[in-house]
């Protein structure tokens, strides 16, 4: 595993968690601050205004990715104590997510994704379209006509032709593509309704009218990719000057595991136990 020695533990914690989308605010990560304090005065020394905020928070959590463009200060502010500042960030978060703008972009996101039933059209109006539809054409074909040079009288001719055969097949009650739309209707109506149910029932799984249910699964997912990390593997260095693991199983990891190695057991343990807490108080 590759290791950069100049990176500091907040850029580090920050790619760990935006990477899942964890909602998790990249910028308390340099600082540690009580959240009693996580008010006007933390974000001007920042260098970041209560909207802007609000808004990588949002990005955070609903979007999956943390927007760094404008916090000017972030980086002038001691990292303090590592536990501390983990907890400080979760319970901030913890807060935010139940704010009501927050609750707003999420209900804007979710009913963006929500399904939209298709109803196919009756046999009435499959027949009525189809007429239209042939009607146009002979009345496009018969101007065509009108205004087309001697030489080329005879090509739409034949095209008027076609396009008053066509018609007049369109027309026909027994029409073979009619009857067989009536036919299979009542089946087909089925099958889009079954269809929309399906979708609209993945719809509110995956999005759920409870904001807190969706960031649970957010959750969720760090719990998961946290649970086997081994914070004692050694690393070694190479001549390269980067450094490996030193069990070579451990290179063969995913970015998400090495990402919570980076970020050290004291930033996870605490993280996952308040994570935990946090789940079993959304129902």
């Amino acid at each position: 595993m590759k290791q950069t020695a100049t990176k500091s533990l907040g850029i580090k914690i920050l790619f760990f968690f935006s990477s899942f989308g964890l909602f998790l605010l990249f910028f308390i990560l340099f600082c540690s601050f009580s959240t009693s304090r996580l008010g006007d005065d933390f974000l001007k020394q920042l260098g970041i205004t209560k909207t802007s905020a609000d808004e990588k928070i949002t990005d955070g959590i609903l979007g999956g990715y943390v927007n760094v463009y404008g916090v000017k200060n972030a980086k002038n502010i001691a990292l303090g104590n590592r536990k501390a500042i983990v907890l400080d960030l979760l319970a901030y978060t913890k807060q935010q997510v139940s704010s009501a703008a927050f609750v707003k972009k999420y209900n804007e996101m979710r009913d963006s994704y929500k399904p939209k039933e298709t109803i196919p059209e009756t046999p009435e109006q499959d027949r009525t379209a189809s007429i239209s539809r042939a009607k146009e054409a002979v009345a496009q074909s018969e101007k065509a006509l009108n205004s087309a040079q001697p030489q080329y009288k005879k090509m739409f001719e034949e095209s008027l032709k076609m396009a008053k055969d066509n018609l007049k097949n369109e027309e026909d009650p027994n029409n073979r593509h009619q009857v067989l739309y009536a036919k299979n209707y009542p089946s087909l109506v089925k099958t889009m309704k079954d269809s929309y149910t399906f979708a609209l029932a993945q719809w509110e799984k995956k999005y759920p009218s409870n904001q807190l249910l969706y960031v649970k699964t957010r959750l969720q997912e760090f719990l998961d990719a946290t649970k086997d990390v081994d914070f004692t593997a050694e690393l070694t260095t190479k001549s390269n000057g980067k450094k490996y693991f030193v069990n070579p199983a451990y290179e063969h990891k995913d970015s998400r595991w090495k990402m919570a190695f980076r970020a050290g057991k004291e930033v996870i343990e605490p993280a996952r136990d308040f994570v935990q807490k946090w789940m079993e108080e959304i129902k």
